[in-house]
């Protein structure tokens, strides 16, 4: 089949969103599909990904969030969709520019799924726009229920979507690399990079968009009181800046983006992986560092403790509260307990691959494409 993917983030950028998508279109083009992907334009854009030919829509930069442009949704999209006659559109995050995706999809009769990997209205709180959160679930429930499918990637998001009377749900499964998430790749050279006093003796590593909902901030007390934790955060964002300044006068690392075996060294250098983050729909790099050998150690939200099960595979803390991080930290020191957690988070990393999600994802496509053919 012909599929059209139209989304509010693709290459170069980096993020879960992007890392979904090009593990599916992987899988999708092995399977003998033809790929096209409409994306915002950005610099350094390249015109394909593999044989999947990319298609860049003119875009804008808002003040409010710097870290990547905003395809601006026009009747161009009903004009590609004309020339590129999909057997079936997947709109990504239908906010702007994939929300009109839908609009042109609807209106011309193509077969439609959606997914939804950014949990917006609670992001806005973020912004200082909470007031907005009714308005947006009102937005986004229009969107959403024109598709056939609306793809979701924790049971956490299902049962959200579904208090919003969003229709349609289907999980999809996570997915890891597991050739490039291993242990193996412990690197002594890496693990002094990410170290910053190496007079401290753990090392704790974060992987991620560097943007306020991540709440990286929220470890800056705690990190005050401290006086044997380094910090790494790997990655970037529209907050780098402003954190390395409030970070300043602690040992943390910020390594900006790191890719291939760098960031697989990093993953496996660390003494343990930090999830401070309570507004993430999944949190993929969770699965990543099990699969790399670190206990994980993240704040409690209901998609971290769909993947985590205190003292069994990982570490549970409630998120500004500095004792309960204290007690995850101490744990560290039992030598038997982390080799358990290590152990049980690999088996439980194991059971993932980016073939069985994309998989998935395809069915869902094809589903819907048996569900428009039972309507004519």
């Amino acid at each position: 089949m012909k599929i059209v993917i139209i989304t509010e983030t693709f290459l170069p950028a980096t993020d879960g969103v992007v890392t979904r998508l090009t593990h599916a279109i992987d899988y999708m083009l092995d399977c003998g599909h033809e790929v096209v992907i409409y994306a915002p334009e950005m610099e350094d854009m390249p015109i394909q990904y593999k044989e999947a030919l990319i298609i860049p829509f003119k875009a804008v930069w808002f003040p409010f969030y710097r870290y990547r442009p905003w395809a601006i949704p026009t009747t161009d999209i009903q004009k590609q969709l004309a020339i590129d006659e999909p057997d079936i559109v997947h709109s990504v995050n239908p906010v702007g520019f994939a929300a009109a995706g839908i609009h042109y999809a609807v209106k011309m009769d193509i077969p439609l799924v959606a997914s939804f990997h950014t949990n917006v209205p609670q992001y806005l709180s973020y912004y200082h726009l909470d007031v907005l959160s009714p308005v947006i679930w009102s937005y986004l429930r229009h969107w959403h229920n024109l598709a056939a499918a609306n793809m979701v990637t924790s049971q956490a998001m299902y049962d959200l979507l579904a208090d919003n009377a969003i229709e349609n749900l289907v999980i999809l499964p996570k997915g890891v690399d597991l050739d490039q998430r291993d242990p193996k790749f412990y690197s002594e050279h890496m693990r002094e990079r990410l170290t910053a006093d190496p007079k401290r003796d753990k090392l704790l590593l974060f992987v991620g968009r560097v943007a306020a909902e991540k709440e990286i901030d929220s470890l800056l007390p705690w990190l005050e009181q401290r006086d044997d934790v380094n910090l790494a955060i790997v990655g970037d964002g529209p907050e780098k800046e402003a954190l390395e300044e409030k970070f300043a006068h602690l040992p943390v690392t910020f390594t900006g983006f790191l890719h291939g075996e760098e960031l697989s060294a990093a993953y496996a250098s660390a003494d343990a992986f930090i999830f401070p983050s309570v507004s993430e729909t999944l949190g993929l790099v969770i699965t990543e560092a099990m699969a790399s050998g670190l206990p994980v150690i993240a704040a409690e939200s209901a998609p971290t403790k769909e993947q985590i099960k205190h003292l069994e595979n990982g570490l549970i803390y409630q998120q500004g509260d500095k004792e309960s991080l204290d007690q995850c930290l101490a744990l560290l020191d039992q030598e038997e307990v982390v080799k358990n957690i290590v152990a049980k988070g690999q088996d439980y990393a194991q059971q993932f691959s980016w073939e069985n999600a994309s998989r998935a994802m395809v069915a869902v496509y094809e589903s819907a494409l048996e569900k428009q053919k039972k309507v004519e």
